[in-house]
């Protein structure tokens, strides 16, 4: 596996910490490039957006048998989307290029879905999840994912179900709420009609709860969740509660949104994926099968 990054989004606090990463890589035998995107700095992007859009580009023409990984999150895909080369880097994806990232990465990989029906994954991002202290949970689901394999995951926990849930062959999709409801209205989020009968996976980081609510309740509105046949919470963290909450919470949150849903769409939760140590690489795109109880769940994913 050769790992080639791009730094669409945000700059590197300390880029000292990409030697961390590479040196990490070359244990596992794999040769990292491109690692001078790490070192730009355009206010508080990794780059200019000619710099950023020209790197992102440049995926329709290189070499498809690596794995493009993003840098780091933040904010800069929004600025890029209408002038990305879609259909030169769908072609690329075709022949084997994968593609992977999350929370601004979301952007990327929702669009890419949209205008051409080719898959990407949610996944580890350099910075974050290799150039520090490196989980082995996310290694391993990240390698199985690079190499093609069903990614598996069970969660043992609570759920609110009225009845058993069986569900196959169905588009996964998602990535980070706030990413996903900023492409609602435009070409870059997946039709209903795409995405109709899937399974919604979402995550978020430093959003209250009654921001959650409020974005899954526009999803509903929009008539995106009542056409899902799961919705499935990842990691909702760093967020803050307040007196002024008096009792409403992430559950309560939730509360609100399986009474808009019914017992037709339930809302499951406790997916390892998202701003946590220990996350899931998911295909974005690609098909997949769930079954849950109110004990828990098991996803199946396809990465090939």
């Amino acid at each position: 596996m050769n790992l080639h990054l791009i730094a669409p989004s945000g700059s590197l606090p300390d880029a000292s910490v990409l030697a961390n990463g590479e040196a990490w890589f070359k244990q596992k035998n794999i040769k990292v490039t491109n690692l001078e995107c790490g070192r730009r700095q355009f206010q508080r992007f990794a780059g200019a957006d000619h710099e950023r859009l020209k790197e992102i580009n440049d995926l329709a023409l290189i070499s498809p048998d690596q794995v493009v990984m993003a840098l780091r999150g933040g904010y800069g895909l929004s600025r890029l989307l209408d002038q990305i080369n879609w259909a030169g880097i769908a072609n690329q994806v075709s022949q084997g290029l994968k593609i992977v990232g999350h929370s601004d990465f979301t952007a990327f990989c929702l669009a890419l879905f949209a205008k051409t029906g080719a898959p990407s994954f949610a996944g580890p991002m350099f910075s974050y999840d290799f150039c520090g202290d490196v989980s082995e949970f996310t290694w391993k689901h990240f390698h199985d994912a690079m190499s093609e394999k069903v990614i598996e995951v069970e969660v043992i926990a609570p759920q609110v179900m009225a009845k058993p849930l069986g569900v196959t062959d169905a588009v996964l999709w998602g990535g980070n709420l706030t990413m996903i409801t900023s492409l609602l209205g435009t070409e870059y989020l997946p039709s209903i009609d795409q995405v109709r009968g899937g399974i919604l996976f979402i995550e978020d980081v430093n959003e209250h709860p009654y921001r959650i609510e409020r974005m899954l309740q526009q999803l509903i509105d929009a008539g995106y969740l009542g056409q899902q046949k799961a919705v499935i919470l990842g990691d909702i963290s760093s967020y803050r509660l307040s007196d002024v909450d008096r009792g409403y919470d992430l559950n309560a949150a939730l509360h609100a949104i399986r009474q808009r849903l019914g017992d037709s769409v339930p809302v499951l939760t406790g997916l390892p994926f998202g701003h946590c140590p220990d996350k899931l690489t998911l295909p974005v795109g690609r098909t997949a099968n769930l079954s849950a109880s109110s004990s828990g769940y098991i996803l199946k994913a396809n990465c090939a």
